[in-house]
């Protein structure tokens, strides 16, 4: 899948410079170079190109950074750049696989705890396991991290 991914990079960003869309160019081209620099980074471990997990990891990360860039930015008063952010950050997530809305996410953690026979805070990492090993793609785990530990009584 991580070609797919690869090839939908590729192919949306000959279509962004036939639409002359330029936000949508330089996120893509944006994109291109990180997932460049990723593989060149993962080349001593022996592999070529980093599969999917790896692709949607970065794109979170790239999110991430954008978010708290657009924060930074209201802040301070720069509401141009904040909206420059936004739209890349709109390019990124059509990109990225589709979250989990509030009551699937619960009903995951609460699936991952019977799975994981967690009783306590102390077994959290094992629900986290859990989580991430059936939910990588579409769960939040930062906004997972929480719920877990409420429903573990922490």
């Amino acid at each position: 899948m991580a070609d797919d991914l690869r090839a939908r990079f590729t192919t949306s960003l000959k279509e962004a410079m036939l639409a002359k869309a330029a936000v949508r160019v330089s996120t893509l081209r944006m994109i291109t170079a990180k997932l460049k620099d990723t593989d060149i980074a993962a080349r001593p471990s022996g592999v070529t190109q980093v599969p999917d997990e790896q692709i949607v990891a970065m794109l979170r990360g790239m999110t991430k950074s954008r978010r708290e860039s657009v924060e930074l930015y209201r802040q301070g008063g720069r509401e141009e750049l904040a909206a420059k952010e936004e739209a890349e950050i709109a390019v990124i997530e059509g990109f990225l696989p589709q979250q989990l809305d509030e009551t699937a996410m619960q009903a995951a953690v609460a699936a991952a705890i019977a799975e994981s026979g967690a009783a306590s805070i102390k077994e959290m990492g094992k629900v986290m396991a859990v989580l991430k090993a059936k939910h990588a793609a579409s769960l939040d785990m930062a906004k997972a991290g929480p719920m877990v530990k409420a429903a573990l009584g922490g």
